[in-house]
């Protein structure tokens, strides 16, 4: 049997904190809790969660601020941190992603809501590209050794950079890639391409393996769900 894994809840109001704990420890996860950045700090370095999620607005220290301090250190490398934000706070949900963030949830949280996040987001950190060299989602396999794609057991043909922007995508299901993360790590920084280059190569691959996968969020990127 594998450990159940171990989620960190880093937030100020406690009746969401009371509502998150509830939910996520009946779903076998084991929870600890803080109420502001200094005591998520404290209580992460003793507890080293798989999965920490983290308002930004709190005492002490703020979420941002937080998140960027665990990144300064290895031991958090593996460590998935989603932040809990207001509806249509954009401008605060791409500082989140800036300061080290790899994805958002935002409030009012729904119960059923967060548990799939949760499930997603933890898979993730389980299933990290370099873990294999195939990574299979349904119907639809990613080979990364021999640069192809496999749809319904179908040969998909994919261009060279179709298939390195897909394969950075499902490197992190659930992972929100920024677009300037995307254009540095697919083109590289001395390549210039034109400002509608990504878009029109996700238009591609959702025509070629289907739109369900590739979500966008406006303004900000990308992020392979499955």
């Amino acid at each position: 049997m594998p450990k159940p894994a171990k989620i960190l809840i880093v937030e100020d109001e406690k009746d969401i904190v009371e509502i998150l704990e509830y939910n996520l420890s009946k779903e076998g996860y084991v929870v600890e809790t803080a109420y502001d950045g200094q005591e998520g700090f404290e209580k992460a370095g003793k507890f080293l969660p798989d999965l920490i999620l983290l308002d930004i607005m709190m005492p002490r220290m703020d979420g941002i601020e937080l998140c960027k301090k665990l990144r300064e250190d290895q031991k958090y490398d593996h460590t998935i941190i989603a932040f809990l934000t207001a509806v249509g706070e954009s401008f605060t949900q791409v500082s989140a992603l800036d300061g080290g963030g790899d994805d958002y949830i935002t409030k009012p949280v729904r119960p059923n809501v967060l548990l799939s996040r949760v499930r997603a987001l933890l898979r993730r950190r389980g299933g990290r590209a370099e873990e294999s060299n195939v990574l299979t989602f349904g119907s639809l396999q990613v080979d990364l050794e021999s640069f192809s794609v496999h749809l319904d057991d179908s040969n998909i043909p994919v261009a060279k950079k179709e298939f390195e922007l897909l394969a950075l995508l499902v490197s992190k299901p659930g992972k929100v890639f920024k677009r300037e993360e995307i254009m540095r790590k697919v083109w590289g920084n001395e390549v210039l391409v034109g400002d509608r280059t990504i878009d029109v190569h996700i238009r591609k691959l959702r025509e070629k393996i289907g739109s369900d996968y590739i979500r966008t969020l406006k303004g900000v990127g990308y992020k392979f769900l499955f």
